[in-house]
């Protein structure tokens, strides 16, 4: 619709998750607008985020080191594992204040209509570390949604010979809602009532 570098950032734009047409042109015309400061600002925040954000080794939360905050900080436990699907689902726990345990990130979940199978998520990197044997109970705490309760179920099939306590985050999350948007409180409570599998 427009010609050049508008209509390759509105393309771009376009591409993000969330972000439909009508969005993706609403935020490149105030790109166009905004003080050149401010964009700059944007763009050195991108390129920053892309050469210094990695991935955690032990946890694969995102690190700007080899390590995360979480799996350097000697004050919480390694005998309990809380099992998420992304990034911003152990911000989403961390903010209840009710957990001390640590991590592991699969990097999404069980969805046979997408081609993601087991194999294309960290459960073989899950599985070593509880080899170790430090860990006592392994909480799954995936979204409450078909894939999330699939990932669940696949996960406590493979664990549960191993010995471990199993549990998974208690009612209170809405069934089809993601972890990110669930409130405190509510994230909270579905912790404190976690059941086992």
């Amino acid at each position: 619709m427009y010609e050049g570098a508008i209509q390759d950032l509105i393309d771009e734009l376009g591409r993000l998750p969330g972000v439909g047409p009508k969005s993706a042109q609403r935020i490149a015309f105030h790109v166009l607008s905004a003080d050149p400061a401010d964009v700059n600002r944007l763009a050195g925040a991108l390129r920053k985020v892309k050469e210094l954000v990695r991935f955690c080794t032990t946890c694969y939360n995102v690190a700007e080191s080899e390590q995360c905050r979480i799996c350097r900080d000697p004050r919480r436990t390694d005998e309990v594992l809380c099992v998420v699907e992304e990034p911003k689902d152990v911000v989403a726990v961390e903010r209840t204040g009710e957990f001390r345990g640590r991590y592991h990130v699969l990097g999404g979940a069980i969805n046979p209509l997408e081609g993601i199978g087991p194999d294309n998520l960290r459960i073989r990197e899950l599985l070593t570390r509880l080899s170790g044997g430090a860990v006592r109970e392994l909480i799954l705490a995936t979204d409450p949604n078909t894939e999330g309760e699939a990932t669940a179920t696949y996960l406590a099939l493979m664990v549960k010979p191993m010995g471990i306590a199993v549990t998974r985050l208690a009612s209170g999350l809405p069934v089809g809602g993601d972890l990110e948007y669930a409130d405190e409180i509510t994230l909270g409570r579905a912790f404190e009532g976690r059941r086992a599998v």
